[in-house]
């Protein structure tokens, strides 16, 4: 496969775990883009909101997208909302395969009830609430990905070979 392969997703979908383990199973390089801003910022993500806000949050996210499209062969853990912006749907198109791992409000609940470093999150525990910013998000995560791939209830070894099989077919290679 050519250009990047990119994992969307609500927080607690699973990019992280996944990218990681595809990382392992195909020797390519992952990056976790809420890193590589946490580094650029030098500071947590969580604080890059609290001290300047969602919208400076969002430009550093697109520019580090942009930094990463031009680095060929990766496998690119995207922050939850990176999907959010068209113009960062279209780096994405553009530079890759995006693969949006999907969960239930339940199961996001579940993996994320703990994590207190969410801002976009905060106060927001219940599946009810999930789910409803979930729904805010649909239409930019059905707008960037070329794959859809459910991640409740499945191992991550599951997850990735599915990941792998579907980017085979896209491209037309049989396994």
């Amino acid at each position: 496969m050519r250009g990047n392969l990119y994992l969307t997703g609500f927080m607690g979908a699973g990019k992280t775990t996944e990218g990681r383990l595809l990382s392992a199973m195909t020797g390519r390089t992952c990056v976790e883009m809420d890193e590589r801003i946490e580094e650029r910022e030098g500071c947590a993500i969580a604080e890059v909101f609290a001290r300047r806000g969602e919208a400076y949050f969002r430009d550093a996210e697109s520019e580090v997208l942009r930094e990463i499209a031009a680095e060929e062969g990766r496998i690119v853990s995207c922050g939850g909302g990176t999907v959010l912006r068209e113009e960062n749907r279209r780096v994405l198109r553009e530079s890759g395969v995006t693969v949006w791992l999907t969960a239930e409000a339940e199961t996001i609940c579940e993996r994320v009830r703990d994590d207190l470093t969410r801002p976009v999150i905060a106060g927001r525990r219940e599946p009810e609430e999930i789910r409803e910013l979930m729904e805010e998000r649909r239409e930019a995560y059905e707008a960037a990905a070329q794959i859809r791939v459910k991640t409740d209830g499945r191992s991550p070894e599951e997850i990735c070979r599915e990941i792998l099989t579907r980017l085979a077919e896209l491209h037309g290679v049989k396994e």
